[in-house]
This record gives structure tokens, C-alpha cells and sequence, in this order.
């Protein structure tokens, strides 16, 4: 069965039987992953992104999905942490236009698969109304938001704690929630690295299953809390002005202050990739011509 997706994509909503094992045939060609700036991105763009998450059994171990974007991969220079929970994902795929653009003009291909649309298809064409869906985080607005606009029946919530970071207790609890609520998509809304960590929580207990989304806000816009950014500021990337526009005082840092750092990890990439290919083509020169 397929549905088709408002940008006039088209996704599987339901896999043939068979169609998907766990060492079943690789479709990819070419290298799994691009790596650009200090992160490794699936080669895959929205429409495969979402074929993939719809084809994966509910049954199977736990496993999750990260949408890294500019803020992100300032933090992951500076957070150890952040890049080892980021290495467990099971699939990395672009949040950011403007991250898209800067590879497009290094010379890369990294396709974009916002996390928010990636949410919004899922609930649109894949979920059926009464299966259960676990959410971790948001508040009792966003939880009502989105069941009433899904006519959702199942909605299994956990609200953890402020701090959740530095609290171990809370994350276990957290994937103590999701083993006893076995679901096909596990909604993780609470911020990076916050729910990176509490993806990692879930793999380390070894008895979790479904397929955990690092989503942040991308309830919040479901379920009418906050306002995405019209069409035309998407695709001319500038979703981040209009979101700096309606909560100037919470963002404000982020995109003021934190996200140009994102230019300079560029440019010392650059220099970086153009250093080793010098190298390269050095030892290419001195290696010994076979007769």
C-alpha cells in the first residue's frame, strides 16, 4: 500500500510480506554514509528515509533514528558525549537546509529529511488511530494536540523529569517506560542530547523494541503549540529566522550565537579535506610506476 505525501512523494505505509529481513539484501549502491563536517549521514533523502522507517518490524530490537542540524553539529565539536550517542543511531539523516547548502557548495550531496516532516508523514500516512504510540516528553497540551488531531486511542506518555541529562534514575526510568509499552515508533521529544540518551538507555537494556524518532519540537507543531515556519521560509532556509521571530528570548543564542559557529568548522573542514587531498596526490606522485 502507498500514500502519497504532500511534496508529491511517495511512501510505503504497509511492506509486502517478506520484503524486509534483518540481513536481507543492501539496496544501497555505493558507501552507506556521506561524511561531512563531523557527523556521517545516510545517503538517503526524506522519501527513502521514510520507505525504511515504515518497513521496519515493530518486533525487531530497539534501534533509532537522530535528525542532526546545525545546532547539533556545533555541540557534537564540543561534546564527546553527544558524538558517541550519535555513532549507536541506526539511521542519520539531515534536519538542516543550511547544512545542505554548505555541502552542496563543498561539493557533497547530503539530502534533507526534516525531523518535523519525518514526524508529520509517520502520523499522516503510517500510524494507524488505535495502535499504540509512546511518547517521552512534551506536556499534557502537546499530548492532547496530537491525539485529537490523529483521533489517536493509544497514546502511551511519559513526562520525565527536568534535568534528565544528569539523571541517571530518570533516563532508566525512561527506558523502563518504553520496554513496558512495546510500540512501533517511540517519540522522543526532549531535546538533544537529552533523548539521545535516553535512546541509549533503551539499546542498553536489551529488551526494548520499535524504532525511537529524536524528534525535539516536532510535536509541538503537530499538535498546534507552536507554529512551523509558512512553505516559502523552508525552502528558501530561513525556517531558523522564523523560528528566532516567535521565541526570540529561548532561541535567540541558538541562532545568534552558537549556530554561526557552524561557518568556522566549515571553513577548518575545507582546509582539512584540501590538506589530504594534497597528500593524497604526494604520495600518488612517488609511488613506484609498475613496468
Amino acid at each position: 500500500m502507498t500514500a502519497l505525501f504532500e511534496s508529491g512523494i511517495t511512501i510505503r505505509t504497509a511492506a509486502p510480506a517478506g520484503a524486509w529481513t534483518l540481513n536481507g539484501p543492501d539496496r544501497r549502491e555505493g558507501p552507506r554514509h556521506v561524511w561531512f563536517l563531523n557527523s556521517a549521514f545516510d545517503r538517503i533523502g526524506l522519501e527513502t528515509a521514510l520507505e525504511r522507517i515504515t518497513e521496519r518490524p515493530a518486533s525487531q530490537p530497539f534501534a533509532f533514528v537522530v535528525t542532526p542540524n546545525v545546532d547539533h553539529l556545533v555541540r557534537l565539536g564540543q561534546d564527546r558525549i553527544l558524538a558517541t550517542l550519535y555513532a549507536q543511531a541506526w539511521m542519520t539523516v539531515c534536519d538542516s537546509r543550511v547544512l545542505e547548502l554548505l555541502a552542496f557548495l563543498s561539493g557533497e550531496r547530503v539530502q534533507v529529511a526534516p525531523g518535523s516532516d519525518l514526524t508529520a508523514a509517520l502520523f499522516d500516512y503510517a500510524i494507524d488511530r488505535d495502535e499504540p504510540v509512546v511518547i517521552i516528553g512534551g506536556d499534557e497540551a502537546v499530548i492532547a494536540g496530537v491525539k485529537a488531531r490523529y483521533k489517536l486511542t493509544d497514546v502511551r506518555w511519559h513526562q520525565p523529569p527536568m534535568g534528565l541529562r544528569s539523571n541517571p534514575e530518570a533516563l532508566a526510568e525512561c527506558a523502563a517506560f518504553v520496554a513496558a509499552n512495546p510500540s512501533r515508533f517511540v517519540f522522543l521529544c526532549v531535546g538533544s542530547p537529552q533523548q539521545e540518551m535516553i535512546a541509549a538507555a533503551c539499546l542498553e537494556r536489551g529488551d526494548c523494541t520499535g524504532l525511537g524518532m529524536c524528534v525535539g519540537a516536532s510535536l509541538d507543531f503537530l499538535s498546534g503549540k507552536a507554529r512551523r515556519a509558512p512553505v516559502w521560509m523552508q525552502r528558501t532556509r530561513l525556517e531558523w529566522l522564523h523560528r528566532l521571530a516567535e521565541e526570540p528570548q529561548r532561541m535567540w543564542r541558538r541562532y545568534l550565537v552558537e549556530g554561526p559557529k557552524i561557518l568556522k568548522i566549515w571553513w577548518e573542514w575545507r582546509k582539512a579535506k584540501s590538506r589530504l587531498k594534497a597528500l593524497e596526490r604526494t604520495l600518488a606522485r612517488r609511488m613506484p610506476v609498475r613496468p
